[in-house]
């Protein structure tokens, strides 16, 4: 039975307001989450994702009134990450109404926090996000990167990636710093050598464009679950653009 490839918007957050930039940095305003994500809703969003971006950077934990007015607009699940660094983080955002969370930064500095959590709030709610850049000197050809794409951190973010799967991470979701906000579509080396790597469902992430791409992080990437921003935000393509796209090429998804 073929998978259902789900498409999911992202929310990147910073002082209330969802912003886009290019290689995580130059952002611009994009709106106001609650209309984003009442809008991404009724246009037929499988899965929604939030992400304090400056959360890490600035030390501090996830706003949790954004979580709060999100999910009070939806009823498709929400993936929150940004500043979470705890159990006790992770029990505070799916009380204010997140499905799941997703942890990167805190997850490497104490891998331990991936089993814990697991354990505690079940394997399906725990995403780990895996930063990435190119840096020959790794095995894989990719160096895992944190604190917003900020610091390198000379680990392999393949086998990193192996690592989270084996401690409890229900799905995995990549970045390549490569190809983030660019709109030359999802770095499909990255994204396939995770998916090769684990069993999880993976998400293709960063640099999305155009339908094609969209079509090629699926066949080309193995990703069951599609995350965009830009094209979403500034209204290049509508989410049943893309969905009847995949499905005149063979892949199923829900209309």
């Amino acid at each position: 039975m073929a998978e259902t490839i789900k498409i999911m918007p992202c929310l990147d957050m910073k002082e209330g307001r969802v912003v886009k930039g290019i290689h995580f940095v130059d952002l611009k305003d994009a709106g106001d989450p609650v209309e984003n994500a009442e809008f991404y809703q009724k246009e037929g969003a499988d899965e929604l994702a939030m992400l304090d971006i400056a959360a890490t950077l600035e030390n501090r934990k996830t706003r949790l009134e954004w979580v709060k007015s999100v999910s009070s607009v939806i009823d498709i699940p929400l993936t929150m990450g940004g500043g979470i660094g705890s159990l006790e983080d992770i029990e505070l955002v799916l009380e204010a109404g997140a499905s799941k969370i997703s942890m990167n930064s805190a997850a490497v500095r104490k891998p331990d926090l991936i089993r814990e959590a697991a354990q505690e709030f079940g394997t399906k709610r725990i995403t780990v996000a895996v930063d990435a850049r190119r840096n020959k000197e790794m095995p894989s050809g990719f160096e895992l990167v944190v604190s917003g794409g900020t610091k390198p951190v000379k680990k392999d973010a393949i086998e990193w990636a192996k690592k989270c799967q084996e401690l409890g991470a229900g799905v995995i979701l990549p970045t390549s710093m490569d190809g983030d906000g660019t709109q030359a579509g999802y770095d499909l080396e990255f994204t396939k050598a995770i998916s090769d790597a684990v069993e999880l469902p993976v998400v293709a992430s960063g640099g999305a464009g155009n339908l094609e791409h969209f079509y090629e992080g699926v066949v080309k990437g193995g990703a069951r679950i599609l995350l965009a921003a830009s094209v979403f935000h500034y209204r290049t393509l509508s989410i049943r653009e893309i969905k009847e796209y995949l499905r005149d090429k063979g892949l199923k998804v829900e209309l």
